[in-house]
């Protein structure tokens, strides 16, 4: 189809006869190589066709006359042949469909010193491609000024993707959502005279406009994109603006227009993408984003299906239950992708990671970034998803060639199973068995044999004959993560004032809407003014105290009577405005009223960003005086910006050497905490156990590790998790009644040898004395293997054996005992295996002999392997758990 295409076009629009050397062969979809001299390729017209080779001299009249003949009779897409290329199967390589396996790490949301492990694990994994987002309010802070240092050093990111083998698909965006702060907009942006974010608007267009040629002229002088030898063959212009499309009409419609074209204009070589927007132009390629993309179709028939995030589970919000998605049901998903034709899969997140700083949107966002993704947030193997998906991979591999070379012949099988069947001309062959029933194991015929399916789920036969995978019979090991603690504190502290009056303080009248005021370099804005009562107030007398209502767009907001803590209200994911409502013991005179109003990051989805507000907006009213209702609202309000301790700089060593520290104490609000520590021993990934504390900030050596809030328990449905049947971010809920997050990840790298300043803001009157360190890593690992459990070990040498039980240990740990092992009808799970009814008595001894002391180890599931059968006639599994230490 691709060949025909680049035929038949022919440079219709721009014809080209010029002589091309006999020697001359360009293979459709390929790449212009080197000059024999060693120069450079050239950039490739992403839209242009390359030359059609033939015999010398000029290209004959009768050949291109039949050429334009053909041309006008049948109705052609636009040519689409680069450096990278595409056609209706898949993206176009140096010549070559691909199917694509990709996933997500952003590398803000981890550290330069994580990189290199993160992305040889996602290679180990069976990627293809690593995908990010390009993270605007990162690298322009301010307009005009650039970063792209430390976590934000966008190059180095790239090229050590590039060093590992792997390609890049770049979504500059520049819009991302992503769960980031201000969805990846810079704050500044919103004050920009006229400006109408995402729309038909002049002023942002052109502010979009610079920072996406910014990011592509760096990509092209570093030479990082594939026509020049680098990794990114894929980039995305704007990100799910398909459903603003559909609400805001034909400006919206222009825009995307404009932002597609402007995109394509860039030359970078590499083809476009635009997720969740069903009307991209051409040549931009539209996508899928979900948990389930098995229903999508391009939106013409000459472009590949894409689905540029499968979501691995969802994000956590402080307030929320923690999701987690199966692993059964995810391949699952892949899968059914893959045999409707998809050809590009990523996995968002394949490995999530943290919100540093103030990075985490929403609002109301955690700091952990896990997302449930094969590699978690501190950088250890998720298992069993990791080691499922990659057996996964593996299979998808060994039926590309059927995959890539025509459309699925789709066949019922029984009510709710069929078969999608692949073939090519030389004869490869790869069939995918699906059974959708949620319930029932399916036993079902297919070219003359008998496959047995389990409810919800697809088994994969690469040679249409060899089930070698299902998506519901999991192989890979379990692991348990343990999180050790190795230690305390000994804490100093110092009180933030409350009352303090300084050159900082402004004062107008009215209440000012948080964030123009603050321009976000904090998340705390006071707001104080000043209310006289009369010695003959009547509630004086009886003490039936007035009410205070405040009313704000959020987040969260103390209230102060004369520097008293008098109450404390927020918000929540779903509703960030919040009423605050509470007596208020008021004297006889001039009375003190401070609010503290906290942002707890600026939303990241939705539409008119400029209009987006936070704060105390009013009305702000006290109810029960003499005179009824006394509107606060438009009197004089004076406003200080941040905390005290934040001016003073106290999270830094030379702040916090500043001001006077006291011995600690604990349940005290708005009070700011320091310790020095040593680093632990080791290599395991760290984190802080916050638990104890209420709200508030944290950082160590200058460095924010981000806001926690193990205060706000988690609500919401946390019952038993099944696979089975459609998944939502609501369906696998974990931390129900308890805090949403209470470890927080501390880099190493972070740290030195000894000395480690830690500081802490609390808001809310915790106890720093619980707060500890602990260590993260594998205690130990488990497998539960079927005896006919299905197997590609030796699929190459088409030797199918035997399936086999796969144990490792993370690098430097080694297998130190076998907790439990029997082959027969094993109960439990990972944890809490127990014997069955039929139970080998020789199961410990082929793990003790060929796993105790090792780093990893396999044993085949085989009868004599354990010491004869516990139990003739009956289907028996090996379940074994292993200490790693």
């Amino acid at each position: 189809m691709h060949i025909k295409y680049q035929l038949i076009s022919l440079h219709l629009t721009r014809l080209r006869c010029s002589k091309v050397d006999k020697n001359t062969i360009l293979e459709a979809g390929g790449r212009e190589q080197r000059s024999s001299s060693g120069g450079a390729k050239k950039a490739p017209d992403f839209m242009a066709p390359r030359p059609v080779p033939h015999a010398g001299g000029m290209f004959p009249a009768l050949v291109l006359l039949l050429l334009l003949a053909a041309a006008a009779a049948v109705v052609l897409p636009p040519l689409v042949s680069a450096a990278v290329s595409y056609d209706h199967k898949a993206l176009i390589i140096e010549g070559r469909r691909r199917i694509l396996i990709s996933g997500s790490i952003h590398y803000p949301r981890s550290i330069p010193e994580m990189w290199p492990d993160l992305i040889q694990k996602a290679k180990d994994g069976g990627l293809d491609v690593i995908q990010t987002y390009v993270f605007w309010n990162g690298h322009e802070p301010s307009p005009g000024k650039y970063y792209f240092d430390g976590r934000y050093d966008l190059v180095r990111f790239i090229k050590l993707v590039q060093q590992a083998g792997l390609y890049v698909h770049l979504r500059i965006g520049p819009y991302i959502c992503a769960e980031w702060n201000f969805g990846g907009f810079p704050v500044w942006l919103k004050y920009v005279p006229g400006i109408a974010f995402r729309t038909d608007n002049e002023p942002f267009k052109a502010a979009m406009q610079n920072f996406t040629e910014k990011i592509v002229s760096m990509m092209k002088s570093e030479g990082l994109f594939e026509w020049q030898g680098g990794p990114i063959i894929l980039s995305q212009i704007e990100n799910e603006f398909g459903p603003l499309e559909y609400d805001q009409g034909e400006p919206a419609k222009a825009y995307a227009a404009w932002a597609a074209k402007m995109a394509v204009d860039l030359d970078t070589g590499v083809p476009w993408v635009m997720c969740k927007e069903d009307d991209a132009p051409d040549p931009v390629i539209n996508t899928c984003n979900g948990f389930y993309c098995d229903y999508f179709s391009p939106n013409q028939p000459y472009k590949p299906s894409m689905w540029t995030e499968a979501w691995t589970a969802w994000f956590t919000g402080f307030g929320g239950p923690v999701p987690h998605r199966p692993v059964e049901d995810l391949a699952f998903a892949v899968a059914k992708f893959i045999q409707k034709g998809g050809s590009f899969v990523n996995y968002y997140m394949y490995h999530g990671g943290t919100n540093f700083d103030r990075t985490a949107g929403g609002p109301f966002i955690a700091t952990s970034y896990d997302y449930d993704a094969p590699i978690d947030e501190y950088g250890l193997l998720r298992q069993p998803k990791w080691g499922h998906l990659k057996d996964l991979h593996k299979v998808i591999k060994l039926c590309e060639p059927a995959l890539v070379s025509g459309d699925p012949v789709v066949t019922s099988l029984g009510s709710y199973q069929e078969s999608h069947v692949f073939r090519s001309s030389s004869g490869d062959c790869a069939a995918f068995l699906a059974n959708y029933d949620t319930a029932s194991y399916a036993r079902v015929a297919f070219n003359g044999l008998h496959y047995g399916l389990p409810p919800w789920s697809i088994s994969i036969l690469p040679d249409c004959k060899t089930t070698i995978y299902n998506t519901a019979r999991i192989g890979a090991q379990t692991s348990l993560i343990k999180m050790d603690s190795v230690g305390g504190f000994s804490w100093l502290s110092y009180n933030e004032e409350t009352n303090s009056i300084d050159e900082e303080t402004f004062a107008t009248d009215g209440l000012l809407e948080q964030v123009n005021v603050t321009r976000d370099f904090t998340d705390y804005l006071w707001y104080t003014t000043y209310v006289s009562i009369d010695p003959d107030e009547q509630f004086l007398l009886n003490g039936h105290y007035p009410m205070l209502t405040v009313m704000s767009a959020g987040h969260s907001l103390h209230v102060l009577i004369n520097g008293q803590l008098t109450g404390t209200v927020y918000g929540s994911v779903d509703n960030p405005k919040l009423t605050y409502t509470g007596n208020v013991k008021l004297r006889a005179g001039s009375n003190t009223i401070s609010i503290l109003s906290v942002s707890v990051g600026l939303p990241n989805v939705g539409e008119h960003f400029e209009t987006w507000n936070a704060g105390v907006l009013g009305p702000v009213t006290l109810n029960g005086l003499n005179e009824g209702r006394r509107d606060l609202t438009w009197q004089t309000w004076s406003y200080r910006i941040g905390m005290r301790g934040e001016t003073l700089n106290l999270h830094t060593l030379s702040g916090s050497s500043s001001v006077e520290w006291q011995k600690a104490s604990h349940n005290q609000p708005l009070t700011w905490y320091k310790a020095f520590f040593n680093a632990p021993d080791g290599s395991e990934p760290l984190a802080l156990d916050m638990s104890s504390m209420g709200k508030g900030q944290v950082w160590i050596n200058g460095q924010s590790i981000g806001r926690y809030w193990p205060g706000y328990k988690a609500y919401g449905n946390c019952s038993e998790c099944n696979y089975r049947g459609t998944y939502d971010e609501k369906k696998c809920q974990t931390n129900c009644g308890e805090s949403s997050q209470k470890w927080y990840h501390v880099p190493r790298s972070w740290l030195n040898p000894t000395g480690n300043l830690m500081v802490v803001f609390e808001e809310w009157g915790g106890d720093p004395a619980g707060i500890s360190v602990v260590k993260r890593s594998v205690g130990s690992v488990c497998a539960d293997v079927s005896e006919w459990q299905p197997s590609m070990s030796n699929w190459h040498t088409r030797d199918y054996g035997k399936p086999k039980v796969r144990l490792f240990c993370s690098p430097g740990q080694n297998i130190t005992a076998i907790k439990f092992a029997s082959f027969g009808t094993p109960q439990g799970v990972c944890g809490s295996f127990s014997e069955g009814s039929c139970h080998a008595h020789k199961s410990y001894d082929a793990f003790e002999k060929d796993c105790l002391g090792e780093q990893r180890c396999s044993v085949t599931v085989s009868p004599e392997v354990f010491g004869g059968d516990p139990c003739p006639g009956t289907t028996k599994r090996i379940a074994v758990e292993v200490i790693c230490g």
